[in-house]
Formats: C-alpha cells, sequence, structure tokens
C-alpha cells in the first residue's frame, strides 16, 4: 500500500517570517585631517584672501590640489576666488577662461560632498557668473538648473552670508523676466524656476548683511534692489495720484 504523507493542520501552518530591511542612510563621510604642511598652506591661503590677494591665494589653492587633488576645501574656494578674479576682467575671454576653471572645482568638490553647502554654493556661484556671458537660451537655462544647488546652499549654510546673497540676487532675476523669457522657460525648459520673489530677494539679503555687516557689497545690492523697485513703482503712484484727482477715467481701473 502506498502510504500517504499526512497534511498539517491549518492551525499548525507558521508563516515564514521576513527579517525586516535595516533603511539605509546615507551619511556623509567625514573629511580627512589635513597634514601640518598643507594646514600651514590653507592658513596662509586663507590670510591672503582676507587681505584681498586673491589670485595669490588662488596659486596656493592650485598647489594644494597638486599633491590632494580632492582637497574638498581647497575645491570650492579655488571655485569662488576664479569667480572674484574672473570678474574683475571686461575682456570676456578672460571672463570665461576664469568662470569656466571656477566650473571645473565645483563640481569636483560636488562630487565630494553631493550636499555640502559650500560645494553647492560654489557651483551656483560658477553658473550664475558663467550665465552673464551666455547668450539667452542658455543663460536661462543656468539661472535653472543652479535653483537647486543655491536653495541646498542656504539650507546647510545658514550661516554663510555669501549664500543668502546669490539666493537674493537669483530670486530678484527670476523674478523679473520679461515676457520672451517668460515664454521660453515655460516651453523649452519645462516652466519658469520656482521662487523668483522681489521681496523675498531683498530678504535675503537682508539676511545677508546682517550676518556679514562689514561686507559693503550686500548693502549696495539691497539699496540697487530697492532703488529699482521704487522706480518701477513710481509711475504707479503717479497714477494713483491722478486717479484720485479725476485726472484719469475710473473705468481704466
Amino acid at each position: 500500500m502506498c502510504s500517504v504523507a499526512a497534511q498539517p493542520a491549518s492551525g499548525q501552518i507558521r508563516p515564514r517570517l521576513r527579517k525586516p530591511v535595516a533603511k539605509v542612510t546615507r551619511v556623509a563621510q567625514p573629511l580627512p585631517a589635513d597634514p601640518p604642511a598643507v594646514q600651514e598652506k590653507l592658513f596662509q591661503a586663507v590670510n591672503l584672501t582676507q587681505r584681498f590677494k586673491d589670485s595669490e591665494a588662488l596659486a596656493i589653492y592650485q598647489e594644494v590640489l597638486k599633491t590632494s587633488p580632492n582637497h574638498y576645501f581647497s575645491l570650492w574656494q579655488a571655485a569662488v576666488l576664479s569667480v572674484k578674479i574672473g570678474s574683475r576682467y571686461s575682456d570676456e575671454t578672460r571672463k570665461s577662461s576664469y568662470f569656466d576653471a571656477a566650473r571645473l572645482y565645483a563640481d569636483r568638490a560636488l562630487m565630494i560632498q553631493p550636499e555640502g553647502g559650500e560645494s553647492n554654493y560654489a557651483v551656483a556661484l560658477a553658473l550664475f557668473s558663467q550665465a552673464t556671458l551666455y547668450k539667452a537660451g542658455a543663460r536661462l537655462k543656468a539661472f535653472r538648473d543652479l535653483r537647486s544647488h543655491v536653495y541646498l546652499a542656504t539650507q546647510r549654510r545658514p550661516d554663510m552670508a555669501e549664500a543668502w546673497q546669490l539666493l537674493g540676487r537669483w530670486q530678484y532675476r527670476v523674478a523679473h523676466y520679461n515676457l520672451l523669457e517668460r515664454a521660453y522657460s515655460k516651453i523649452v525648459l519645462g516652466d519658469v524656476p520656482d521662487g523668483g520673489d522681489s521681496r523675498k530677494a531683498m530678504d535675503n539679503l537682508e539676511k545677508a548683511r546682517k550676518l556679514a555687516p562689514q561686507n559693503l557689497q550686500y548693502c549696495y545690492d539691497l539699496a540697487r534692489m530697492c532703488r529699482y523697485q521704487a522706480a518701477a513703482a513710481a509711475p504707479l503712484r503717479c497714477c494713483r495720484r491722478r486717479r484720485k484727482s479725476r485726472q484719469l477715467p475710473a473705468k481704466i481701473w
């Protein structure tokens, strides 16, 4: 006779338990400590930057990068200094050379620290600077691409006045897109970048000014925005005054 294996009762069937899968969180790796010789060079570069000797400081960072190509601090500082030096030239060829170099340094820093406030600020600054030399389509694309970087820079480094200044300048520029720029952004680039707002731009410039009150550039940018806003509002105030005096027909309002 053939024997048939007895089937277990329904209550005896135990479901196979699965081990819980641990959630993997991405943690930024700490940067290695610098050897004393590198620390001495970095101290010299920072000191030169504070004395407005940007070219000499950039040369030291470049020297550090020859022996330590992935030195994060030197990379993003080299990007910022390249933009500062390039901005002083009137010749667009020399400007472009420095801005392109800044973008390369910034991209390398971003590969080391993808969510670092400094690296994202460096990328956004390089893009913003390059955009000033681009034609309309490439310029609008650069403004779109730098949005995520400049916002992340302020989130990761809320103490960095330069990041708030750049965010304010970007917000003001996007807020004042003309009709053609808005149409191109919507049709070709998907949409106008979210975040353009003149009031928020001035608020963020004010944050930068409070963080670094000794930096006159923030005061200048803020004053210029206030002046432009006042100039733009002047015709409207004039029309309102004329409407009250009944010199204009009320139906146009």
